[in-house]
C-alpha cells in the first residue's frame, strides 16, 4: 500500500513540480522541502505538528508543559496551513526552537525534514495523519504519539467503511490519546489495534491558560473595535454560510429591544467577510470590517472580525455568546473560548464534532442549545432581560471548564514513558 501510495505522489509531482520551479515562491519551497530555517538542530528533539489554528491553539499548553518537563530537549513545530503558521508564530515565539512549514507527504521530503529535525519522538495534535510520515517514522524507530485524539462521526462513517485502510494508518502510531471514551470507542470499532494503544485522556483544551480580561484590556478592546463601556456586546464566533442571515435577523429584533446592542461575527472563513458586510448593510444595519476601523470610530452596529487569532479574547467583550458551525450541518466549534470568560454559551444542533463537550455544557448550565432562529431569539432575549440568569449562566460556564482540567498532565506522563 505504501509503495501504490507514493507512486501515486510520484505522477501527481511529475506534473506539478516543474510549474512550482518556474515560480520559485517560498511556500512552495518549504513544501518541497527545499529550504529549512538557519537554526542548527541537535539530535533528540521533540517533534509537534498542528495542521491550522485550532490545532495549534491547542498544542500552546503542551508545547508550554513540553518545556516545562523536558528542558533539555528542544522542540520543533510544524503546521500545515498559513493560517496555522501565522498563529503559530505569534503564539509560539520563543518557546520553539524551530517553527516549520510541513512539506508535502512524499518520500524524499519527509526524509529531508526528518534529516533536519532529527526527532526522538513525534507527537500528532488531534488529526493530519499522513501515512508516508509515519511510516517512515515508524522504520526510523522513532514514537509517534496522537494527542487530543477525536473522531467525529463523517469520519467514523469513512474510518469503518475502509476499516483496512484505516487499520494500516493507525499501525505505525504508537499511541492514540483520546479526548473521549465515545472517540475511543470508535477508532477500536474500526478496527484500530492493539486496543491498549488507544487511551481516554480527555481534552488538553481544557487546560490552557485561560487569562482573566481585566479593565485595561476591555478598555483597550472597546477602543480598537469602535465601541461604547455602556453596549450591549453579542459575539457570534466561527459562523457559516447560512449562519449569517439567521443572526442578522435575530439581531434586527433584538434591536427593538435593546437599542444598545452591538454584535460582533467571526467567520470561519475570513474571505467571506465581505459578503456578510453586504448581507448586514442589505438589512438596514451599520456594518464594519474589524480592520476598517478608525481610531475612536463610534456607532457601527455589527461589526466582522476579518483577522485571525483575535476571537479568543473578544469573546471576554461579550454578554452572551454564540458559537457556529451548529445552525448548520458542520459540527459546531470549540465551545471553551467564551466559556471560560464566564459568559453564557449559545449553539445550534450540529455539534457532533464536540458531541461530548456540548452535552455537558448543557448539563452544567452554562450552555444553551437551540434548534434554529426562533428559539435563538427567545434565548437572548430572556438572558439579556433577567440579569439573574445570565450571572448564573456564565458562572457555570466557567465553572465547567475548570472542573475539566487534568488532561494536559496525563499526556505529559505517557511521553514521559515513550521518552525514558
Amino acid at each position: 500500500m505504501l509503495i501504490f501510495y507514493n507512486l501515486l505522489w510520484f505522477f501527481a509531482l511529475f506534473f506539478v513540480i516543474p510549474i512550482i520551479l518556474v515560480f520559485r515562491k517560498e511556500q512552495f519551497n518549504k513544501k518541497l522541502s527545499l529550504t529549512f530555517p538557519s537554526v542548527i538542530l541537535k539530535q533528540g528533539n521533540i517533534w509537534i505538528h498542528a495542521l491550522s489554528v485550532g490545532e495549534v491553539i491547542s498544542a500552546v499548553p503542551l508545547v508550554e508543559s513540553i518545556n516545562h518537563k523536558f528542558p533539555e530537549r528542544d522542540i520543533v513545530f510544524t503546521v500545515t496551513t498559513t493560517k496555522g503558521m501565522a498563529v503559530a508564530q505569534d503564539k509560539l515565539e520563543g518557546k520553539v526552537k524551530a517553527l516549520l512549514s510541513m512539506p508535502l507527504d512524499f518520500f524524499w521530503f519527509i526524509r529531508r525534514i526528518f534529516n533536519y529535525i532529527k526527532p526522538s519522538i513525534f507527537i500528532l495534535v488531534e488529526t493530519d495523519i499522513w501515512p508516508g510520515l509515519t511510516c517512515f517514522l515508524n522504520k526510523k524507530s522513532i514514537i509517534t504519539i496522537l494527542v487530543n485524539g477525536r473522531v467525529s462521526p463523517r469520519t467514523f462513517k469513512a474510518y469503518k467503511k475502509l476499516s483496512f485502510v484505516t487499520r494500516k494508518l493507525f499501525e505505525p502510531i504508537s499511541l492514540c490519546l483520546m479526548q473521549s471514551d465515545l472517540d475511543r470507542e470508535r477508532l477500536l470499532q474500526a478496527g484500530v489495534r492493539p486496543k491498549e494503544k488507544v487511551i481516554t485522556v480527555g481534552n488538553i483544551k481544557f487546560d490552557r491558560l485561560w487569562v482573566p480580561m481585566n479593565n485595561d484590556e476591555r478598555r483597550k478592546w472597546l477602543n480598537i473595535l469602535g465601541l461604547d463601556p455602556e453596549d450591549l456586546i453579542w459575539v457570534a464566533g466561527s459562523t457559516h454560510d447560512g449562519e449569517e442571515e439567521i443572526l442578522l435577523s435575530v439581531f434586527k429584533r433584538l434591536r427593538s429591544f435593546f437599542p444598545d446592542l452591538r454584535l460582533i461575527i467571526a467567520p470561519r472563513q475570513i474571505k467571506q467577510s465581505p459578503e456578510i458586510i453586504k448581507k448586514a448593510e442589505f438589512s438596514g444595519f451599520k456594518a464594519i470590517l474589524k480592520t476598517e476601523i478608525k481610531a475612536h470610530e463610534i456607532s457601527n452596529d455589527i461589526i466582522i472580525l476579518n483577522t485571525v487569532g483575535e476571537l479568543n479574547r473578544i469573546y471576554g467583550l461579550a454578554r452572551i455568546s454564540f458559537v457556529g458551525g451548529s445552525l448548520v450541518p458542520v459540527g459546531g466549534h470549540n465551545l471553551l473560548e467564551p466559556a471560560s470568560f464566564g459568559i453564557p454559551v449559545i449553539f445550534g444542533p450540529y455539534t457532533y464534532n464536540f458531541a461530548l463537550m456540548s452535552e455537558s455544557l448543557i448539563e452544567s448550565g452554562g450552555g444553551l442549545r437551540v434548534k434554529g432562529e426562533i428559539e435563538l431569539y427567545d434565548a437572548i432575549k430572556r438572558i439579556l432581560t433577567e440579569t439573574e440568569i445570565q450571572q448564573n449562566m456564565g458562572s457555570h460556564a466557567r465553572e465547567f471548564v475548570e472542573c475539566n482540567r487534568g488532561a494536559l498532565g496525563r499526556v505529559i506522563s505517557h511521553i514521559e514513558d515513550c521518552l525514558t
